[in-house]
């Protein structure tokens, strides 16, 4: 079961403070500062948060089309390599056609996931790839 609590901004900003951006949700953070090992992946929704923040009618399934004709399968790994940052980003295609983004986040759509990251508007089937560099616009 999940409990939701209310947290002032001071509180909240400290908690961002010591949580690794794209990595710690406000759960994962509080449990790594209060000693509580996390639970196993996948055990609890808490862990897999679900972003519903501007996809009218989530969730999307953003890539059940890509499932269905086989150009991607549930479980496939895709990478975003943002080179000018030195960073990696990982997700994985849900059997949905949603993406799990460094193992926590769900999102709807490829470039709601890319958005999110990095705080602009992103076109995902342009910066996501297949782990062997292929687009998602050029499958």
């Amino acid at each position: 079961m999940t409990r939701t609590i209310r947290i002032d901004d001071e509180v909240f900003a400290a908690l961002q403070a010591l949580s690794e951006p794209f990595v710690d949700t406000p759960n994962s953070a509080l449990r790594r500062l209060l000693g509580l090992d996390l639970p196993a992946s996948g055990s609890t929704p808490v862990e897999q948060e679900i972003d519903d923040q501007g996809e009218e009618g989530f969730p999307q399934h953003g890539l059940a089309d890509f499932l269905k004709d086989g150009r991607l399968k549930a479980g496939q790994r895709l990478v975003w390599n943002r080179r000018n940052l030195q960073r990696e980003y990982r997700a994985e295609v849900l059997g949905n056609g949603n993406l799990r983004v460094e193992g926590l986040r769900v999102f709807g759509t490829p470039s709601r996931a890319a958005t999110v990251i990095a705080g602009n508007q992103q076109n995902g089937k342009s910066v996501w790839c297949t782990e062997d560099g292929v687009r998602l616009k050029d499958l």
